[in-house]
């Protein structure tokens, strides 16, 4: 038996310790599922942490102390786990502990080189292996103490999605969001007992299976296990389907005028470059439209909007779940004394308020190399503040003008929208 061993970290002055911890995976099936390693490192800690249903799971080791995660988690981990310092510590966690667990948690805790994982089969292996899905044929969205929304950004007709539940009501709850998304027709499925020994099921061999559209189960008239994933089956819908390119239409949105229109927003853009886990700050941010397809073209993708009219705010957040993005972060205040504190940006948004003072030198004393700007403007006092930057710091300045046929008469012309001067700049 080798258990790990505690070793130092951070300051070498300082006499602070922490253990190594290990993350043992379990399944439905329990000790019997464990392979030897890991009862090795089961039955050689120290302490053993984990959910009250997993260390149930666990033969009693005569010595070894046993403690269940703190609620709130995120408030109790970091006292739990120095209580423990210098210890060999071991955690239970459900299957692959890094898919969407409390693998993740640790290593953004302590840091990967501090946590060694020893993985079971993963739920989201035994569910694409119940329902038959080779891995790329589906995508894999958690809900797991996030909205039921972030599904949103997924759907497409005929796509197919494994969600990773947090409890019994989040079949009702994807329901709802498809429902209300035009998806109503949508099969989801809720796999139960994965993993389990076969005299453990419902059925002989089988996982314990709800099926149901997401018609009935928002109505509630289907019930699901507590622990299960849920598989999704997106049925046809008579809308056609918004995509992940910029520029959705413009009816996609609830807004009071202040919106960047498709064009200009597919513009902007292409000019910011989404790119996964960066950051944008939506400046002005009016209906939301640049943060949030900022954060449909990639899941790990994160916008601050930052609007000063309160009523404006609730709507983008609006916007936000329904499209699919609901944790995108919304600050109510006024540029740029509401920038102050944020996490730094890797790319800014400006669609209104660059005549304040303050404004444009706070967005671009907040880029790092490599970050982009792009501030749109339509009044001649906002397209002098743009030239002069551009005079000072380079970029491209851009002026965009949109026409759209409209009836004149019995007859078709051109009808031009409010002309677009855009300056985009590479830090």
């Amino acid at each position: 038996m080798t258990p790990p061993e505690p070793f130092t970290h951070g300051d070498p002055t300082t006499s602070t310790t922490t253990s190594a911890i290990t993350v043992v995976g379990i399944g439905a099936d329990g000790w019997a599922g464990l392979d030897e390693r890991r009862r090795e490192a089961v039955l050689g800690a120290e302490v053993l942490l984990g959910g009250r249903r997993h260390l149930g799971l666990v033969p009693a080791v005569e010595g070894q102390e046993r403690a269940a995660w703190p609620s709130p988690l995120a408030d109790g981990l970091p006292g739990l786990l120095a209580a423990y310092a210098g210890r060999r510590v071991v955690a239970l966690a459900s299957g692959d502990p890094l898919v969407s667990g409390i693998g993740g948690t640790l290593v953004r805790l302590l840091g990967p080189e501090r946590v060694r994982v020893l993985p079971a089969v993963s739920s989201v292996a035994l569910a694409r292996a119940a329902m038959g899905w080779p891995a790329d044929t589906c995508a894999v969205v958690t809900v797991v103490g996030r909205d039921a929304y972030a599904v949103l950004r997924e759907v497409a007709p005929g796509r197919r999605l494994l969600v990773l539940s947090s409890d019994e009501r989040t079949p009702a709850e994807v329901g709802r969001r498809l429902v209300e998304a035009g998806y109503a027709g949508s099969t989801l499925t809720a796999l139960g007992d994965l993993g389990a020994p076969q005299g453990a099921r419902a059925e002989p061999g089988v996982e314990a299976r709800v099926v149901a559209t997401a018609g009935a189960w928002a109505a509630g008239e289907a019930e699901a296990p507590r622990l299960h994933v849920l598989a999704v089956e997106v049925a046809d819908a008579p809308a056609v389907p918004l995509g992940w390119v910029a520029g959705l239409p413009d009816a996609a949105y609830e807004h009071d005028g202040q919106l960047t229109k498709r064009d200009l927003r597919a513009s902007a853009l292409a000019r910011l470059a989404p790119t996964p886990g960066e950051l944008l700050w939506d400046v002005g941010a009016g209906a939301g439209s640049v943060g949030i397809e900022w954060m449909r073209a990639h899941p790990s993708c994160r916008t601050v909007a930052v609007e000063a009219d309160p009523e404006r705010a609730e709507r983008v957040r609006r916007n936000a779940r329904r499209l699919g993005v609901p944790a995108l972060e919304v600050v109510t205040g006024r540029a740029p004394d509401a920038l102050a504190g944020l996490a730094t940006p890797d790319a800014v948004f400006v669609g209104g308020g660059a005549t304040r003072p303050g404004v444009l030198e706070a967005c671009l004393d907040a880029l790092r190399p490599g970050g982009r700007l792009v501030v749109h403007g339509v009044t001649l006092e906002t397209e002098a503040v743009l030239a002069a930057a551009y005079h000072a710091h380079g970029g491209e300045l851009t002026r965009i003008s949109v026409e759209q046929t409209a009836p004149v008469g019995t007859f078709t012309g051109w009808t031009p929208a409010r002309t677009v001067t855009q300056w985009a700049l590479t830090r």
